[in-house]
């Protein structure tokens, strides 16, 4: 991570400077996902709490050496990279890298790389898990009509000319209710969100 980040309160930067709830903070939003990605290359389900921690362990050994600055580099990218490298261990580990067409070749070779994103579609969990764990983190930090306004207009996706009417409230205080929050989330989560 570079120096000059402007989010120089987001979540990766306290986790760098480990800061125990930070780190919490990710494994909360991030271990649904990891445990997809070992689902998705087929490691039985005994298995897979010991290569999440794996994968963890080797995500906060490198965490400094992630540079979000790079064009089209995020965060999550970077940490299924981590994962892949994991998986394939994992599976060599077991001596089921044999050369040929074996069943175990063939899973290696399905196991996602980095560049592959993931496709909504076929795994909910994924991107729209990880929002919405980022979210559910900062719910408690605003009053209860700031969240609602903010969740109407930008979740449900309504007008904040209705919201408004069904709170009480000016359009404008729903606007800033959605910037508010918007910007907290940000500050939080940073490029871990995007």
């Amino acid at each position: 991570m570079s120096d000059n980040d402007p989010t120089s309160t987001s979540l990766l930067r306290r986790a760098v400077a480990r800061e125990p709830d930070a780190w919490e903070r990710i494994v909360i939003i991030y271990a649904p996902l990891v445990r997809h990605w070992c689902r998705q290359a087929g490691i039985p389900d005994h298995d897979i709490p010991d290569v999440s921690q794996d994968v963890f362990a080797a995500v906060s050994a490198n965490l400094g050496r992630f540079r979000a600055d790079r064009p089209g580099t995020t965060f999550r990218a970077w940490m299924r990279g981590i994962a892949r490298h994991k998986l394939l261990h994992y599976f060599q580990d077991r001596g089921e890298a044999a050369a040929g067409g074996t069943d175990a070749q063939m899973r290696l070779q399905e196991v996602p790389t980095p560049s592959d994103e993931p496709d909504l579609s076929e795994a909910p969990a994924d991107l729209a898990g990880v929002f919405h764990r980022a979210v559910s983190l900062v719910r408690d930090q605003f009053e209860e009509r700031t969240w609602r306004a903010f969740w109407r207009v930008a979740v449900e996706d309504r007008s904040p000319t209705e919201v408004a009417a069904e709170l009480g409230i000016t359009a404008n205080a729903v606007r800033q209710a959605k910037s508010r929050v918007l910007r907290r989330l940000k500050e939080e989560m940073g490029e871990l969100i995007a």
